[in-house]
C-alpha cells in the first residue's frame, strides 16, 4: 500500500499468524481462534492450511445486498473437533457443510469475526477437507486504528473492496492471516452494466436476465488481504506488455481521463521491473482506477493494484513493485511491514531513475536531509511499534533509504542480484526483516548487522553505518 499524507500516520486492526499449522497434540483440539500475531492476534486462525477459495457472490449494487456461498479447501494441521473461519457479524451465515455433511456452527457476538465450525466428526491431523459456507447481508467497511476504512467500501455505482491489514472478513469467510495463502476462483454476478474486477484472469463473462457473472481465476499464491472484488461502472482496455506479459487495466468514467497518460505507463514500468527483480511471479499484471477518494489510498490487490482517485508515476510504480515484494515475496506479521513497503517504495524510487527523472539518491538525499526529529526516521522500519503506526512514512522512505544506502555500500553488481536472488528464495512464501538481513549477510558474505542495527532498528536518525 502506498500510504497517503493522511495514510502516513499508520493503519491496522487486524489479527494473524499461524500457530495452527504447527503441529498439534494428538488428541481431537479445538482450532485456535487466532493466529498470533502480535498486533492482531484474533486474526486468522488455527487447526488447518488453505489451499483454495471458491467464492460464488452476488451483489446488488443498488439495494447493496450481497449473497455468498464459499468452497473452502484446506487440510488439518492437527486433530480437530471445532475449527474458526473469519467472518464480521454483518454478513450472517445460514448453512456450513464439512465434506458435504451439515456441520454445527455459531457466530459469537463477543468474538466479532469468528464464524466457529463444529464438523460432524473429527478431522484427523493431515485430513483434507472442504466447507461450504452460504451467508448473506451488507457488507460494511471496516474502520482501522488510525482511521482509514477498508473492507466493502460502497461505492456509488459498486464496491472498491480493499482488505490490508484487516478487510477481507467483510465480505468473505477466510483464515485470515498472511501466512496462508491460497488459489482462488471468482464468480460475481452483479446488474447489467456493472462490471465485476478480481485477481487473476478474466475466464467469462455471463449475462442473464439483467445480470452479468464475472469469471476470474488466480492460480497462484495469494494472502488473503490481496483478494478483491471491486464493483462499477468501468472501461477496460487489455493488451500485453511488450515482454509477453498479458494486461487488464479498468478505469471509472469519471477519473478516466486525468488516469490515462500514466495508466499507458504500466505495461513498461511492469517489464522494467521484471529486468531488476526477476521473473514476473503472476500470470497477469494491470490496474484499476476507481472514484473513491474517501478511502484515500491505494493498495496493492495482486495481479491489478487498485487506486481510489487517478494517481501518480510514482504511486504506480510503487505498487507495481509490490507485486515481487509484498505480494509474492509477503510479510509473515504486520510488523514487518517494512518487507512489503521499503522495497516497494525502493521500486517506485528506480523507475523514477530509469526514466531519467529524480535519482534514487537524490531521493535518499531529499530525506537524509530532514532533521533527527522529523517523521522521517520514527518509528524505525524494523519496528513500528504498533497497529496504529505500521503504516508509518518512516517505513517508506527510510525504509526505502535503508535499501538505497545498502546499494550504495554493496555496488549494484552485487546489489541488484541479491535482491532477484532474495525474491526467488521466498517467492510465494513470507518473510520477516530478520529473514532479509540475514539473507543478505550470507548472500554477499559480509557481516551487516551494524548497517542495519542503524537503518532499520535504531530509534534515531543514522549517521554513520
Amino acid at each position: 500500500m502506498r500510504a497517503t499524507v493522511t495514510r502516513l500516520a499508520g493503519v491496522a486492526l487486524a489479527v494473524g499468524s499461524l500457530t495452527g499449522l504447527m503441529a498439534g497434540p494428538a488428541v481431537a483440539a479445538t482450532g485456535a481462534t487466532g493466529a498470533g500475531d502480535p498486533y492482531f492476534p484474533l486474526q486468522g486462525n488455527g487447526g488447518y492450511d488453505v489451499a483454495s477459495y471458491d467464492l460464488s457472490l452476488r451483489y446488488d449494487t443498488v439495494g447493496r445486498g450481497l449473497e455468498g456461498t464459499a468452497t473452502i479447501r484446506a487440510t488439518a494441521t492437527e486433530a480437530v473437533k471445532t475449527f474458526d473461519l473469519d467472518l464480521r457479524r454483518a454478513l450472517t451465515v445460514s448453512s456450513v457443510t464439512v465434506n458435504g455433511t451439515t456441520a454445527s456452527f455459531a457466530q459469537p457476538a463477543n468474538l466479532g469475526q469468528e464464524l466457529v465450525v463444529t464438523p460432524g466428526a473429527t478431522l484427523t491431523k493431515g485430513m483434507a477437507f472442504t466447507v461450504v459456507v452460504r451467508y448473506a447481508g451488507r457488507p460494511e467497511a471496516v474502520t482501522d486504528p488510525d482511521g482509514s476504512i477498508e473492507g466493502w467500501v460502497e461505492t456509488s455505482d459498486g464496491a472498491f473492496v480493499v482488505g490490508e491489514p484487516q478487510g477481507s472478513p467483510a465480505w468473505f469467510p477466510c483464515n485470515d492471516s498472511p501466512r496462508d495463502k491460497a488459489t482462488y476462483d471468482f464468480r460475481v454476478t452483479v446488474p447489467s452494466g456493472v462490471t465485476a474486477i478480481a485477481n487473476g484472469e478474466l475466464v467469462s463473462t455471463t449475462p442473464a436476465a439483467g445480470w452479468t457473472t464475472f469469471t476470474w481465476h488466480n492460480g497462484e499464491p495469494m494472502a488473503t488481504y490481496l483478494a478483491t472484488v471491486t464493483t462499477g461502472v468501468f472501461g477496460v482496455t487489455t493488451g500485453t506488455t511488450p515482454g509477453g506479459i498479458p494486461y487488464y487495466i479498468a478505469t471509472d468514467p469519471k477519473v478516466d481521463t486525468a488516469s490515462q497518460s500514466v495508466l499507458r505507463k504500466v505495461p513498461a514500468m511492469t517489464d522494467y521491473f521484471v529486468g531488476l527483480f526477476g521473473p514476473y511471479p503472476f500470470s497477469s499484471t494491470g490496474a484499476v482506477v476507481d472514484n473513491a477518494p474517501e478511502v484515500g489510498y491505494a493498495l496493492e490487490t495482486q495481479t491489478k493494484p487498485l487506486y481510489d482517485s487517478p494517481p501518480d508515476e510514482l504511486t504506480v510504480s510503487h505498487e507495481l513493485a509490490h507485486m515481487w515484494f509484498g505480494d509474492s515475496v509477503t510479510l509473515s506479521r504486520w510488523q514487518d511491514m517494512w518487507i512489503n513497503e521499503g522495497f516497494a517504495e525502493f521500486g517506485g524510487w528506480m523507475w523514477s531513475e530509469h526514466t531519467g527523472q529524480k535519482s534514487a539518491q537524490s531521493y535518499f538525499n531529499q530525506y537524509y536531509a530532514k532533521n533527527a526529529d522529523s517523521w522521517v526516521w520514527k518509528p524505525p522500519p524494523a519496528d513500528p511499534g504498533g497497529p496504529a503506526t505500521m503504516f508509518a512514512g518512516s517505513l517508506y522512505e527510510r525504509g526505502a533509504m535503508t535499501l538505497q544506502a545498502l546499494r550504495v555500500k554493496l555496488g549494484d553488481g552485487t546489489f541488484f542480484p541479491m535482491l532477484r536472488a532474495w525474491h526467488a528464495a521466498k517467492k510465494y512464501g513470507n518473510a520477516t526483516v530478520e529473514d532479509f538481513t540475514g539473507f543478505a549477510s550470507t548472500y554477499t558474505g559480509r557481516d551487516l548487522s551494524a548497517f542495519f542495527q542503524a537503518w532499520l532498528y535504531a530509534d534515531a536518525k543514522p549517521t554513520s553505518w
